[in-house]
């Protein structure tokens, strides 16, 4: 009689959890590893923004200085130390200056900026509830909804002291970062392994070259389009007989400020710009549009691409979705540091890509190379018989005329 199967499978011992020599306990415990990784960055970016901020704004600043240092170097043959003293001496001294000469004209200038939007304001939303686009009654706040919409962050540091506590946190890191910016290179390189260093210099080099160029190109556009549009209102529009615009010289103090911010900046700045000139009357309001396109398109078609040619090239597109993106994320800092962070992500991921490049490129031509010499044996062997054949033909006709031809003298 045949023996019935057994119903339950023998047990067989499996390696488990705390068996570590097993090649599949280690795998699995490594894809286990980067998926909680993954998780920690993710949560950590969420409960550190703003340190993490300070940390990203403190360097970019560094790139500011070091740039800074940079120029000097060419010029004067001092120490690095003494170049970024002076520096940070030239950058605080016209900060100074700037306050001191227009503070207290411009600090009156701001009360007056800010009723002058919100009656604008005000009127605007009239005109379009009375065309029956929105509904009669109370208007909408737009500062408390924006206000209420820049994320976490800002209520860290939308007070006084939380902004400037903020500013001299960055200011430091940055100081210290552009002081001995090897010594902070050779610690994260020290963290790699050592076949990846070099490749990690080459993008760091790299990526402080962009944001140098990107942050000059900045600056130089910010100075550009605080003093023309300074001038062109202020100055330009009595020529002409329009009539100086009011608060020129606060408009032209908001405008090279928030040209550090592509698109967002340029978009609040014109809003500003023409909300004050309808407020004198039609004509500036005109005028300040003329002023507004003029100066954006010397600046984006003159300025800006002549000084930062050579750096990365961010479409308009990507670089205010990742401005919303961070803004939504990280508030009012994010939007400012959105264009470095764009800028330093896609010059890294360019130098990534051609890193692979040249390892498969380094790798076909290794393998045509080994195919080369597999091939040349090849094509030499079959040669050889043919070569030898008419050698042995030779002698054999020869042994055949030794043999039969007449005997050799004696």
């Amino acid at each position: 009689m045949a023996k019935a199967p057994p119903t339950v499978e023998p047990h067989v011992e499996r390696p488990g959890p705390a068996e570590f020599r097993d090649p599949f306990v280690r795998r699995e415990l490594a894809k286990a590893a980067v998926w909680l990784g993954l998780a920690l960055v993710i949560v950590g970016i969420v409960f550190l923004a703003q340190p993490l901020l300070l940390i990203v704004g403190g360097a970019i600043f560094a790139v500011f200085l070091d740039g800074g240092v940079r120029f000097l170097g060419r010029y004067l043959p001092i120490p690095r130390g003494w170049r970024l003293l002076l520096t940070l001496v030239l950058g605080f001294g016209f900060l100074g200056w700037v306050v001191w000469f227009a503070g207290t004209t411009i600090g009156e200038q701001f009360e007056a900026l800010r009723q002058v939007v919100t009656a604008q304001f005000d009127r605007l939303m009239a005109f379009v509830s009375s065309l029956g686009i929105m509904p009669q009654g109370e208007q909408p706040n737009l500062g408390n909804q924006l206000l209420g919409s820049v994320g976490r962050l800002t209520s860290a540091v939308g007070s006084a002291v939380g902004a400037i506590g903020s500013a001299i946190a960055m200011i430091v890191i940055g100081i210290f970062l552009a002081a001995e910016p090897k010594i902070y290179d050779r610690g994260i390189a020290w963290m790699l392994p050592l076949r990846h260093r070099a490749g990690f210099y080459r993008i760091a080099e790299h990526v402080g070259f962009t944001l140098r160029r990107l942050l000059f190109g900045r600056l130089v556009g910010m100075i550009f389009e605080g003093f023309f549009t300074w001038f062109m209102l202020a100055e330009v529009s009595r020529i002409i007989g329009v009539g100086p615009v009011p608060m020129a010289a606060l408009l032209g103090l908001v405008t090279g400020v928030l040209a550090f911010i592509p698109n967002i900046g340029a978009i609040t700045s014109g809003v500003l710009m023409v909300a004050v000139g309808f407020s004198a009357g039609p004509q500036q309001g005109v005028y300040a549009i003329f002023v507004y396109f003029f100066v954006q398109n010397i600046d984006g078609y003159l300025v800006v691409p002549y000084i930062a040619r050579r750096t990365v090239d961010l479409a308009p597109a990507v670089v205010l979705a990742f401005q919303l993106l961070m803004g939504a994320l990280f508030g009012i800092l994010g939007v400012l540091f959105a264009d470095p962070i764009l800028a330093t992500l896609k010059v890294v991921l360019i130098d990534v890509s051609r890193q692979h490049e040249e390892k498969e490129s380094q790798a076909a031509e290794l393998i045509d190379a080994q195919a080369v010499k597999a091939a040349v044996p090849a094509a030499a062997a079959p040669a050889a018989p043919a070569s030898a054949a008419p050698a042995s033909g030779a002698s054999s006709r020869r042994r055949r005329g030794l043999s039969s031809g007449r005997a050799p003298r004696k």
